[in-house]
């Protein structure tokens, strides 16, 4: 069990010595100095300082200068540090905190290193204040430096060099330095947590949170906002839970975690939960947070709540504006994105290359092909920007879909950057969609003789052979797929109810309700066959017979959430649903028809895009 002790900064320095008498009318200007909160009382006691010939006392000056800085004028404590005779140590430190406090790191080297011209000699708070917030690179110099004067061990000094070491991205230096260290700090474990979750070592980062005896805000945040970056919301959303039960009250840091976790989960409950909570405990709906709500809202599919938060927010920048439009094009509205796009412009917000990420997929959405090239060059012919990959991949999904499969090829291989797979991928889809075997073999046999081929372009190239009907190419390329390795991600869907998150796989019986929903599923199977519809079977991409191929639709895992929802939650309630890849054909049409059988609306996200079926129609158009 590591020791936490609480200290984050190290005491302050003793206060330098003097000969000086200390007289009542110098004890009474310390006085006057410390209780100082405005920088013209202070100059108002500097006065009486200098009518009282005290301008050479070391503490007076000493105080002096650090109440300067700590007021915001560095300028003033730069003057008075140059008109101090001989200053010692601490005179030095103090003056090398002021500029590490302002983020003057440069400057602050500068003064280290005169001090060591001028023969001064380091101490440790010399030390733990040069290695706040520290670059990587002077930071060794330190170190070394450090080792030199012989302060490497001290408590305050080691936590400060594991946290460069940490923010420089050297895992390896920061976890020898922090497991040599005789006593963990509070601030040295929240270093080498934070060092774990950024590189996505979320086990050592929660062996390390679970063996901390004191925890403050920071390293609950960390924790919890480590499993949110890193695709673990479930994990985020419980810690946030353990934390309010432990009595910790939540900041700004926190609820910005938290929010992105119910928007990877698509909790919408939660989310309106940790709303509400904001507003009860007084924490700011600042444009940061702000921002957060309307990207949680509309990821967890109320458009309207994010357009509600996205409204109220004074003094909206331009990531808040970036979040709606990009909220209205997953959501496929494209043309309030388009507006919202050119209102944004007009009241003098520069576009950025997010914005132009949310408008070309607004685009793609849409089928809007001629505006997404006239957005896609105007970025750099009006703003600018120059293209990124993430551009290049919205024009290829905009042609892609929209059959113009050679323009999209050529525009891949005409790119300034090396295309990535998510753009292969997305090109093989769109051939796939529309049964382009040829271009889609191309491409794929382009990828595989490059050393580029993934497991995603394995599945795509199997899908379209199964779609043409070609099972030896099928097997050919399993066969392909079993010797390297490869294994298809599993489609699974969610979906929250009472605010608890259930998940689903194809054929999934392991819930509680397992009967029920199946049951659910029986009796929709008959609402099916009393409209007419068939199956569509022909998507099933396995050889195998018409009824193995529809008892295989009936159980995909979109479905048995959908089934959950019914059995669960009142008449006219509408259903949200969560699936982590594209929702099938059979589904969206089962889906446009539940919505119309039983008057629900059924809000689906899947990898894609938002669809939103109502009375039998989805707001997709059928173009997705």
């Amino acid at each position: 069990m590591y020791s936490t002790t609480l200290l984050t900064n190290p005491p302050p320095p003793p206060l330098p010595t003097t000969n000086t008498h200390q007289s009542p009318k110098v004890d009474r200007l310390v006085f006057l100095i410390d209780k100082s909160k405005s920088i013209n009382h202070l100059l108002q006691v500097h006065a009486a300082l200098l009518r009282h010939g005290l301008h050479e006392h070391s503490i007076l000056n000493f105080k002096l200068q650090r109440s300067y800085f700590s007021l915001g004028r560095l300028d003033y404590s730069v003057a008075l540090f140059e008109r101090t005779h001989n200053p010692n140590v601490f005179f030095w430190t103090s003056i090398i905190n002021g500029h590490v406090q302002r983020g003057l790191h440069d400057k602050a080297l500068f003064y280290y290193a005169q001090m060591l011209i001028h023969g001064v000699e380091p101490n440790c708070f010399t030390f733990s204040s040069l290695l706040k917030s520290c670059p990587l690179e002077p930071g060794k110099a330190l170190h070394s430096q450090a080792i030199r004067f012989g302060f490497e061990s001290d408590l305050f000094v080691r936590t400060g060099l594991v946290d460069v070491y940490a923010r420089g991205d050297d895992v390896m230096s920061a976890q020898q330095l922090f497991d040599t260290m005789p006593e963990k700090s509070l601030v040295s474990l929240t270093a080498m947590i934070t060092c774990y979750a950024k590189h996505g070592e979320i086990d050592k980062a929660q062996v390390l949170f679970q063996e901390m005896e004191e925890r403050d805000v920071i390293c609950w945040n960390v924790m919890i906002g480590g499993y949110a970056q890193h695709g673990m919301p479930n994990e985020a959303f419980y810690l946030f839970r353990k934390m309010l039960v432990a009595k910790v009250k939540p900041n700004e840091v926190t609820v910005l975690s938290v929010l992105s976790a119910c928007g990877q989960l698509g909790a919408l409950e939660s989310g309106r939960w940790l709303h509400s909570y904001i507003k009860n405990n007084r924490i700011e709906i600042n444009v940061h947070v702000g921002t957060a709500l309307i990207d949680m809202y509309s990821k967890c599919g109320s458009l309207e709540e994010a357009r509600l938060v996205f409204d109220r927010i004074k003094d909206k920048d331009v990531v808040a504006w970036n979040s709606m439009i990009v909220g209205y094009a997953m959501h496929g509205f494209s043309r309030d994105a388009l507006q919202l796009f050119n209102e944004m412009c007009v009241i003098g917000h520069h576009p950025t290359d997010i914005t132009f990420i949310g408008i070309l997929s607004a685009c793609g959405h849409a089928g809007l092909v001629s505006e997404g090239w006239s957005f896609f060059h105007s970025m750099k012919d009006e703003y600018g920007i120059e293209p990124k990959i993430e551009h290049y991949g919205c024009m290829v999904n905009l042609l892609g879909r929209a059959g113009q499969l050679e323009e999209a090829y050529v525009l891949v291989k005409n790119m300034k950057t090396e295309p990535d797979p998510v753009i292969w991928g997305t090109l093989l889809g769109a051939c796939r969609l529309h049964g382009n075997i040829a271009l889609g073999e191309e491409i794929a046999e382009f990828l595989v003789g490059k050393n580029l081929a993934n497991s995603g372009t394995y599945i795509l190239l199997s899908n379209i052979y199964a779609a043409a009907g070609n099972w030896d190419g099928v097997a050919r390329v399993r066969t392909l797929m079993k010797d390297s390795g490869v294994q298809k991600e599993p489609g699974c869907s969610s979906i929250e109810v009472n605010n608890k998150v259930h998940e689903f796989l194809a054929g999934d019986k392991r819930h509680p309700k397992s009967k029920e929903i199946y049951m659910m599923l029986e009796e929709i199977n008959g609402w099916l066959k009393a409209h007419g519809y068939t199956p569509q079977t022909d998507i099933v991409l396995h050889d195998l017979g018409e009824r193995q191929k529809e008892q295989s639709l009936e159980v995909h895992s979109e479905k048995l959430a959908i089934a959950l929802g019914l059995i669960s939650t009142q008449p006219g309630t509408t259903i949200k649903i969560v699936k982590n890849l594209r929702v099938c054909l059979d589904c969206h049409a089962v889906t446009k028809l539940i919505s119309k059988i039983t008057g629900r609306k059924i809000v689906m996200r899947d990898r894609n895009r938002f669809h939103h079926f109502v009375n039998g129609s989805c707001s997709c158009g059928d173009y997705w």
